[in-house]
């Protein structure tokens, strides 16, 4: 049987890296099935055209995964395969609280054959039997022989082929921007983002956060030497292409045992795996000196860390008081001072907020290290505590606000402001933070840095730009380099200028000292 593993994306813009779901149930796929993958952030489809595709390859069951933001496509999609009479299983966050939604048991359409609820991965060798011997149930969950909610170890992770898997669409540099790059150092033509996971599960239970729900309050880990060898190979697998692959640890929190973080850190580095790596770390784990130096010497550039919000009292509310606004600044210097930066994540719209909350945020942010600022909107998901208080409040706005998917919208009413004040402070804090002025300064900020490492800043701030500001095609893009020319032809000729003056062949923008 032919199946297509598929991930939509949400019609406004497209994710820095493919979703890991999809080569984990591909490589979890019992033998003798061949699986087709199509991530829709890289292959853009309409229900037509997936219908085309599923009966052109002879696809006899489509596997779908999305997050809520996704959904209201995935199930667009999903009608349009099964109109032409190919199976569909769905599984992920927003349908494992929502099955009777997806199954049509909610008043609405059936918009999947199966659901498969929680993690998959012990459940989808039995899902593709079943569905080849024309007997998929209509849902799937993970439990243990007495009925109670299994959660799979990762002690036996399925090892990830990335040394053969096609990774051409996942190339986040513009084709008209490859050329430039490709002149002033080796291999930036390219620059692929994988996702690699060492861990599953947070404790901390954020009001507002699936992922306690969904992965559990307790964390299991990988084994060391399965996450150094899948290191090893994407290392191996860039320097053979002459390319630039990092890494994206998806944990929800990767320091949150620091004992074990710690271990594996020193793993990578006496195994030489280091690779560029982001990861999510909240800001009280930073606190260690030791963590911080080990994350540099292991290859670390960027921490994605969800400060929320300046404000104690709004982060008390929900449930994330352990994160201390007076400990930001020290958190980002420490990363600083080892050539580490940071993705902060700003939430506007929390109920002790006020008009000119962005402001006051980017007062702050001013005073730290350059970055990546990213700021959104309170969200109610369904099933969260946030979602249950709010429903209970009789404050939401937009019940199923997933229905009708709107970028940067609220669904709720905010206790201190309108929701349109509130979507006004959310395009300030990206339009200070993303002008080409800002990133001017940015790069300013970082000029003693090596030029490799500055380059890495810039690609980063134009590529974050469109998190906001969608750069989905040519014109778009090319408006963009236009509005930042002055910095980027100014790091061009830096490039050039290194290149004559380095003797041939030894000029590599990806070698910067992370001391």
């Amino acid at each position: 049987m032919r199946i297509l593993l598929y991930n939509p994306d949400n019609g406004v813009t497209r994710n820095f890296m493919p979703h890991l779901w999809m080569f984990l149930l591909q490589a979890l796929t019992p033998v003798g099935h061949e699986v087709v993958l199509i991530d829709g952030n890289a292959q853009p489809m309409d229900e037509e055209a997936i219908a085309k595709f599923v009966i052109a390859e002879k696809i006899g069951l489509v596997g779908i995964g999305a997050m809520t933001r996704m959904i209201a496509k995935a199930y667009r999609m999903a009608d349009a395969i099964r109109a032409v009479g190919v199976p569909v299983v769905m599984g992920g966050p927003h349908v494992t609280e929502m099955a009777d939604e997806a199954l049509g048991r909610a008043g609405g359409p059936r918009h999947a054959d199966a659901v498969a609820l929680g993690e998959a991965d012990e459940t989808w060798p039995r899902i593709v039997e079943d569905a080849a011997r024309g007997a998929l149930k209509d849902l799937y969950a993970p439990v243990d022989a007495f009925g109670q909610e299994h959660k799979p170890s990762l002690q036996t992770y399925p090892p990830i082929p990335w040394d053969t898997i096609d990774l051409k669409q996942f190339n986040i540099v513009p084709k008209f921007f490859k050329s430039m790059l490709q002149k002033i150092g080796a291999g930036w033509g390219t620059f692929r983002i994988i996702p690699v996971e060492s861990g599953r599960g947070c404790p901390y239970g954020c009001e507002f956060c699936t992922v306690t729900g969904f992965f559990g309050d307790s964390i299991r880990f990988r084994t060391n030497e399965s996450v150094v060898n899948e290191l090893l190979l994407l290392k191996a697998r860039a320097k053979k292409e002459l390319g630039q692959i990092a890494v994206f640890f998806i944990d929800d929190n990767f320091a949150i045992n620091i004992k074990r973080t710690k271990s594996l850190l020193r793993d990578i580095i006496a195994a030489e795996a280091q690779v560029h790596w982001v990861a999510q770390i909240s800001a009280n784990l930073l606190r260690d000196e030791e963590l911080v130096d080990l994350i540099a010497a292991a290859g670390g550039k960027w921490i994605f860390i969800g400060m929320e919000s300046i404000d104690p009292a709004n982060l008390k509310d929900v449930n994330k008081g352990f994160n201390k606004p007076g400990e930001y600044a020290a958190v980002l210097q420490r990363l600083a001072d080892r050539n580490v930066f940071a993705i902060t994540s700003f939430i506007f719209g929390m109920d002790n907020d006020t008009t000119g909350v962005a402001e006051r945020t980017l007062q702050q942010i001013r005073t730290w290290p350059p970055g990546l600022p990213i700021f959104g909107l309170l969200t109610p998901l369904p099933a969260t505590p946030l979602y249950k208080r709010l429903e209970a409040a009789g404050r939401l706005t937009r019940p199923k606000h997933w229905q009708e998917f709107i970028p940067f919208a609220m669904a709720h009413t905010p206790l201190k402001m309108t929701i349109d004040e509130a979507h006004a402070e959310v395009k300030y804090g990206w339009s200070k933070s993303y002008s080409p002025e800002a990133i001017a300064k940015a790069l300013a900020a970082v000029a003693h840095k090596p030029l490799g490492y500055r380059v890495n800043i810039l690609i980063s701030r134009l590529c974050f730009r469109g998190i906001y500001f969608p750069q989905l095609g040519r014109f778009a893009w090319l408006k963009t380099i236009a509005e930042n020319r002055r910095a980027i032809f100014s790091l061009i000729r830096e490039g050039f200028g290194a290149r004559r003056a380095a003797p041939s062949g030894s000029l590599s923008l990806s070698s910067t000292d992370p001391r």
